[in-house]
């Protein structure tokens, strides 16, 4: 793989704006109407939220990142998709680069709604 060039440059303040969260994935289930979407039921501690990701097609099981920890942004508009409503964006690692994507999670347990930054 050949690294895509870094985007270019932005302030403190522009990071600063993102709220990326840890979550624990309750539930994966099925998007009727999309070939692509999964949607995930994800504990933030003190809420829950629906958050649809596309990688119906990225794994053989999408069920298998049922119970696990992972980052996502919390602080994007409530987005509709495919019939269904989407409340943050999981942050994961790959897809962007054409490679088997995998959840960008924390290397120890962290509590639910933790924040990253």
């Amino acid at each position: 793989m050949n690294p895509a060039p870094i985007k270019e440059l932005i302030t403190f303040d522009d990071f600063a704006k993102l709220d990326i969260r840890v979550g624990r994935i309750t539930l994966v289930s099925e998007v009727e109407k999309s070939n692509k979407l999964m949607k995930l039921t994800v504990d933030f501690g003190d809420h829950t939220r629906s958050i649809l990701t596309g990688i119906k097609q990225e794994r053989q099981d999408p069920r298998e990142i049922e119970g696990k920890q992972a980052l996502f942004v919390v602080n994007l508009p409530e987005r509709k998709m495919a019939g269904e409503l989407s409340q943050g964006m999981l942050f994961d690692i790959g897809y962007e680069d054409k490679l088997t994507p995998c959840l960008a999670m924390p290397e120890t347990e962290m509590p639910n709604g933790s924040r990253a930054g």
